[in-house]
């Protein structure tokens, strides 16, 4: 046996990979794939090639930045279906409009095992990239326009997972479209360090266990992060601005760990729990929202320490007839509406911190009653509760707020003036 070939068996790529240049003219890519043995490089000529795309072996496709590829409105422009695929430096264009098929700038599919798409630009595709069933997929550096000549609904997904174990999306930047990027019954998956704007939903969870978000940003779009239908999720250090609806919502997501977040300016909710249970939310800042946090549907076992609520027009909305405390080894969350007093200096309120009253409860459930908030009869009753805590009708206790708001470090991603 030649050792050449012995090497290639072990280390299973070509010991003597080869680099192709591509000319610019019709046709070109898919006559030279024909030649490529595995590991080889196709490098593309500047211009624009007007071909669709089918990749079934490992070699890597490199535009080297200045080379396009338009599919014409007809399909997926690429398809990986092989293992080891690189697709790099490309400009991607031109995908259908087909929803069924899931039409994309590219589609990874089920046998693409460990694909790399890595620094493109996809612009007006139906899906950006459409991981569907590749495991250990690596979506890193690309910028990704969606379409906007449709109503935001019936757009395509900046990067949709679906039964993608694995896969790790990184450092794009995903604008306009539907979802920024959409899981569906995947799990193991990490989306990290990207930028969203003009979506839907930044990022979008449906059964997708065991998974990572972290260190993303989202700004102004209708929701931030929504996790739905969800186990043992870590949502870490994300930062949501000025989002319209919700900064971070969790829909029957439980036993998961919410933690050193920044939800600025969300018209609703900073965050709103929907029967989630056992999840923990540490380290957070609610900065600015219609309500700082809003717990519903039975909602139970959720740790709330450590947090900063600043500024929300209702901090908290949570109705219930016995008391939930948010403190735990005499630290609780911060309060920019609690008038403390610390008088021996440990950073700890000498008072509790009950951020509903009775008639928030009135409010909540008789809209109508706003109409007396002026009233004495009111502000007789409100006086009477903060003299006589034993008449409050229950709901969240934080028994040792924080006279200081912990700023968690994802705040170093917020713009600042000047």
């Amino acid at each position: 046996m030649r050792w050449p070939l012995l090497l290639t068996l072990l280390l299973g790529t070509p010991v003597w990979a080869a680099d192709w240049d591509v000319p610019n003219r019709a046709g070109a890519i898919a006559e030279t794939l024909a030649q490529a043995e595995e590991g080889d490089t196709l490098r593309l000529s500047p211009g624009i090639y007007t071909e669709t795309l089918v990749l079934d072996r490992p070699v890597t496709i490199d535009g080297q930045g200045h080379a396009t590829i338009d599919g014409q409105g007809a399909g997926s422009v690429i398809t990986v279906i092989g293992p080891g695929v690189t697709v790099r430096g490309l400009t991607v264009i031109g995908s259908g409009s087909d929803h069924e098929e899931i039409d994309s700038g590219i589609k990874l599919t089920k046998t693409a095992r460990a694909p790399q798409i890595i620094d493109n630009v996809l612009i007006g595709n139906l899906y950006g990239v459409d991981i569907h069933g590749a495991r250990n997929s690596l979506v890193k550096g690309n910028r990704i326009e969606g379409r906007q000549d449709h109503r935001m609904n019936a757009r395509g997904n900046g990067v949709y997972v679906w039964n993608a174990p694995g896969a790790v999306v990184d450092g794009n930047d995903i604008q306009f479209g539907r979802d920024g990027i959409f899981v569906n019954s995947s799990k193991k998956n990490v989306f990290k360090n990207n930028l969203f704007r003009d979506l839907r939903f930044a990022v979008h969870y449906m059964y997708a266990d065991n998974s990572e978000v972290s260190g993303n940003v989202s700004i102004g779009n209708d929701l931030g992060y929504a996790v739905m239908f969800t186990k043992r999720v870590k949502v870490t250090d994300n930062v949501s601005i000025d989002d319209r609806e919700h900064g971070v919502m969790l829909n029957y997501a439980n036993h998961s760990v919410i933690s050193g977040n920044v939800v600025k300016g969300a018209k609703e909710k900073c965050t709103f729990l929907y029967n989630a249970n056992k999840n923990e939310f540490t380290g957070n800042w609610f900065e600015g929202c219609g309500i700082g946090i809003h717990f519903t549907a039975g909602s139970e076992g959720n740790r709330i320490v450590g947090n900063a609520f600043i500024g929300n027009r209702t901090q908290v909305k949570y109705v219930s007839t016995k008391w939930v405390e948010w403190s735990e080894d005499g630290r609780g969350n911060h309060w920019s509406d609690f008038a403390a007093y610390d008088v021996d200096g440990n950073g700890i309120a000498d008072a509790p911190y009950r951020p509903n009253d009775s008639m928030d409860h009135v409010l909540w459930t008789q809209p109508a009653a706003k109409l007396l908030l002026g009233s004495p009869a009111v502000q007789l009753v409100r006086w009477s509760q903060s003299a006589f805590p034993a008449l409050l009708p229950g709901g969240v206790i934080d028994s040792n707020p924080l006279m200081q708001a912990p700023k968690p470090p994802a705040m170093q991603k917020v713009p600042h003036d000047g």
